[in-house]
Formats: C-alpha cells, sequence, structure tokens
C-alpha cells in the first residue's frame, strides 16, 4: 500500500485528495447539498452494517465492510468537490481563502500546529 500522507509547508501530516469535475452535470447549490445528503447517509448505513446499528446483523466481514466504508467516503468527498466547484463557479466564492481560514481556525482551535 502506498502511503499519501506526508508533511505540508505549514509543517502538519495531511493527505490529498484529487477529485475530478465531473461532466455531463448541471449540479445546483440545493441538489449539491441533497446529494451530500444522500452520500453521507450511505455512509453511516455502511458503518452501521459494520456495527450492527442499523437493525440488520452483522453480515459483512470487517475487512468488506471497512471497504464499503471508504468507498462511500469517497463518494461524500466526490460530492463535496462537486459543491466546490459550484461555490467556485456559480458564486464567486474564493476556496482557497476559506481553505486558509479553515487551517487557520484549526491551529486555534489546537487540532494542528
Amino acid at each position: 500500500m502506498t502511503e499519501n500522507n506526508r508533511f505540508s509547508k505549514e509543517g502538519f501530516v495531511s493527505k490529498t485528495v484529487t477529485l475530478p469535475r465531473l461532466n455531463r452535470l448541471s449540479p445546483s447549490l440545493e441538489s449539491t447539498a441533497l446529494k451530500i445528503m444522500e452520500e453521507s447517509g450511505e455512509l453511516a448505513q455502511a458503518i452501521g452494517k459494520l456495527r450492527g446499528l442499523s437493525g440488520e446483523s452483522q453480515r459483512m466481514k470487517e475487512e468488506e465492510a471497512m471497504q464499503m466504508v471508504a468507498r462511500e467516503l469517497v463518494d461524500v468527498a466526490q460530492t463535496a468537490v462537486t459543491m466546490m466547484f459550484v461555490l467556485e463557479e456559480q458564486y464567486g466564492i474564493n476556496l482557497e481563502a476559506i481553505l486558509k481560514e479553515h487551517l487557520e481556525k484549526l491551529r486555534y482551535k489546537g487540532y494542528c500546529d
């Protein structure tokens, strides 16, 4: 397995995920927010199946369930990236500035150095 964690220029361990802008879609803020909720629900369902929290007996082996959790997490991330494109392209939001503010907030709260 290739490890893609790295130290960022800010000095903390980070993970870089590169996901594409999707073709043949015309997402809106509302449709993308609903899709994030749908994908988040599928992630919660996968975790529930692993932990037996969904009212079903645990039918999957842990490794299989964790693969399902990882796939659903990537679906959530892809949809979040789609919303980032919507915010930039339709509303002129500067996500670089937002990400900088986010990192400053994390540092202030002591979550990273």
